[in-house]
This record gives structure tokens, C-alpha cells and sequence, in this order.
């Protein structure tokens, strides 16, 4: 036994941890006093005057929730099955209810589909392998090793052509042994905005099929794309062709719902056995991390997925959402030739090809704040910042 452990504080033994970098810019753009100064680093939805409202249909759920709700007891560790159940036909489709292949249950936020996945998959074979294109979200790397899951990166994207490596990404699902894990953004792809096309999510679901790998598909932005139908193709399609698969869905993005951290965890398991024990073990396993999920989020999403009139209300804002965040694409490339790739890229990120230096130079000089990877939240931009941008950007593309 080591004496000397014993003998020091017990939390003397922990190691630093690196700071937030995300975190870090958002106060060092709060503490810049220039009024020009121009936030593309948060990742969340922002409107012409920089806001990040409450959609007017959560608004009008919430209302009716506050007069028809209760109780604020338990609803168990499944969470609000209605949610769920109601979330089904929006990203799987309509024809989907009932089917007893595919269910879910309630998560807090997308990060906490993504970890329960991690966890159940670490059970069903400890440190089985996760393969991870580069760049993806920064938090899905310590997500899965923090679970105890192997990864394996392979490129996706290359910053200086704007362009994806399918064939890094298809030799990667060659060389992946049966039984491993594909991760693979469903769209709006963080942090580059660079999607998959149709024929190529044909392929990849034909290589996951034939070497029986299982597909961990993020859904983060599903309706800021092409659309709520559009969006979802290429997951509907995958799912046609594999037995298996496991879906990790957000709601912070597309409800802007994103302090209530209102997500799911869906799976589609074609044997039945192997379908009841997988849920058996999520449930054990969501008891172990969160115990109940957080209610009133998912209870807004029911209610307004439940109602024909709400529902059109927040479709109709996301429509509003998904086509300033393409305008601010077009008028950006427009602006700016060399950043005509903008117009071939989805959702709300895209990753320029700059430099750690060239970004600080940006931040020193002209008070523009980006994650230092280059990647930007477009939807931070007002419409008459454009010109600004796309001028400081010029000396270095």
C-alpha cells in the first residue's frame, strides 16, 4: 500500500484539468467595451439584435402548462413517455409510432443521450471501439473516454479545400472490426457545416449493414438545415437498411430550449430479447446517473407536438431561424468570394481556414471572437456586420 497517498489530503491527487476555452471567450467578449465587436463563438441561435429568445410557441405552452400542470411529482426514470413518443413521428416519421423496433426515452439535453450511450455501450463490451471523424464536437471525445469507450479518429474534413474525406471516412468503416461503433453527425454538422450527401449515406449504411458496425447517430439540429422532413432522410434511410442503432436527439437547438437540456435517447433493436434487455439496462443506468430527467422542457415539446396549431407556430419559426442563418451564408459569400463554400455548408457552424494567430489578430484588431480552431457560429452575426467580417477576413483568405 502507498503510504504517502494515504498520508495526503485526498483531493491533493487530482490533476489540473485544461480550462474551457469556449467558456474563456465568452468572458473575454463580454469584457471587450468596443460596441462594433462581433461574437461568432457561442454556439446558440441569436437573432438581428443578438437576442436568443423564447420561441413564441414555448411561450404559449409554457402558458398552458402553468395552468393545467398538477403536480411537479416524478414522472419516472423514462422520463415523459409522451415526449418521446411525440418526437418519434417528427424525426423518424409518422409511420414509425407504434413500431416496436424503435423507442426511447428521455435525456437531459443531447450531452446527457450521448453519455447514457456511452455508458450502456461500455457495459455491452467494456472498451469497444468508437470511431470519431476529425474535427466533430469537442465534448464527444471526452464524452466517450470518460465512459471508458476506445476511440479511433479518422479525418472527415480538410479546413483548406472546405472539403469532406470521404475516403478517410469509408476506409475507416473498412478497416472497423464487427461489433464496433460509427459515430456520424446527422446533420448541420459541429464544427465544420459540411454534410454528408445522399449517396454517401447510402454507402456508409450499406458498410455498417455488411460489417455489422453500429451507427451512434447525433441529432442536434434537425429542422436549421433544409428543413424538419430534410433534415431527417438520411436518418430514416440509414435506419432502413441496419438492424440496429442508437440516436442521440437535442432539443435545445431547434426549440431553443437550451438551459431546460431537453433531449432523448432513442434505439432501434430489430430482436425483441435483445430489445427488452437494452432497455432494461438504459433504465438501470439513467437511475445511476440522473435518477428522474428534468420535466419541464420535454413537457413544452409534448405540448406544443401534440397540438396542430402550436405546431405550425414553431415550425413556421424555424423556418424563420434555419433561412437568416442561410442569408447570413449567401450574403457572406457574396461579400467575400473566398468564402463562397459557405453556401454548400448547413446549420449554424462552419470552420474557416485560419490559423490559432490569425484569430487572435482578429480579436486584437477588430474585436471578431471565434473559437480558435476557426470555427464560427454564423447566427452570432447581424446582417449589417457582414461587410466588417468580411473585411477583416480578406488579408488572410
Amino acid at each position: 500500500m502507498n503510504t504517502t497517498l494515504l498520508a495526503a489530503p485526498l483531493f491533493a491527487t487530482l490533476k489540473n484539468q485544461p480550462s474551457d476555452s469556449l467558456l474563456e471567450l465568452i468572458q473575454l467578449f463580454r469584457a471587450d467595451p468596443r460596441a462594433e465587436k462581433i461574437d461568432l463563438g457561442v454556439g446558440v441561435y441569436k437573432d438581428e439584435q443578438g437576442r436568443t429568445p423564447v420561441m413564441a410557441a414555448v411561450k404559449q405552452a409554457e402558458s398552458a402548462l402553468l395552468s393545467a400542470q398538477e403536480s411537479k411529482s416524478y414522472l419516472g426514470t423514462a422520463g415523459d413517455m409522451g415526449f418521446v413518443d411525440a418526437l418519434i413521428a417528427v424525426v423518424f416519421g409518422e409511420a414509425r409510432r407504434g413500431d416496436r423496433s424503435l423507442s426511447g426515452l428521455q435525456t437531459p439535453g443531447g450531452t446527457g443521450a450521448l453519455r447514457l450511450a456511452a455508458e450502456l455501450l461500455n457495459r455491452a463490451r467494456p472498451g469497444v471501439t468508437v470511431w470519431v471523424g476529425s474535427p466533430t464536437w469537442i465534448n464527444h471525445f471526452p464524452i466517450f473516454q470518460d465512459a471508458g469507450l476506445k476511440i479511433s479518429e479518422y479525418k472527415y474534413f480538410d479546413r483548406d479545400t472546405q472539403s469532406l474525406t470521404f475516403t478517410a471516412l469509408r476506409k475507416a468503416l473498412e478497416t472497423a472490426q464487427t461489433g464496433d461503433v460509427v459515430l456520424l453527425h446527422a446533420g448541420c454538422h459541429n464544427p465544420t457545416g459540411a454534410d454528408l450527401s445522399a449517396d454517401q449515406w447510402r454507402e456508409i449504411a450499406a458498410l455498417c449493414a455488411e460489417r455489422s458496425l453500429l451507427p451512434l447517430i447525433d441529432m442536434a439540429y434537425q429542422g436549421l438545415g433544409h428543413g424538419l422532413e430534410d433534415d431527417a432522410d438520411a436518418l430514416r434511410n440509414l435506419l432502413s437498411v441496419v438492424p440496429d442503432a442508437l440516436i442521440a436527439y437535442s432539443c435545445n437547438k431547434n426549440f431553443a430550449l437550451y438551459r431546460d437540456r431537453v433531449g432523448a435517447l432513442f434505439y432501434q433493436c430489430a430482436d425483441e430479447t435483445r430489445r427488452e434487455r437494452l432497455r432494461g439496462n438504459l433504465i438501470h443506468l439513467a437511475r445511476t446517473l440522473w435518477s428522474m430527467p428534468p420535466d419541464h422542457g420535454a413537457a413544452v415539446v409534448r405540448l406544443i407536438l401534440n397540438d396542430a396549431a402550436l405546431t405550425q407556430v414553431w415550425t413556421d419559426e424555424l423556418a424563420t431561424m434555419r433561412g437568416r442563418v442561410r442569408n447570413l451564408r449567401a450574403a457572406l459569400a457574396m461579400a467575400h468570394p473566398g468564402l463562397s463554400f459557405l453556401t454548400r455548408q448547413n446549420g449554424l457552424f462552419s470552420t474557416l481556414p485560419l490559423s490559432p494567430e490569425q484569430v487572435l489578430d482578429l480579436r486584437t484588431t477588430h474585436g471578431i471572437y471565434m473559437a480558435s480552431s476557426g470555427r464560427v457560429n454564423l447566427a452570432g452575426l447581424a446582417t449589417a456586420q457582414v461587410p466588417a467580417l468580411a473585411k477583416a477576413l480578406k488579408p488572410f483568405l
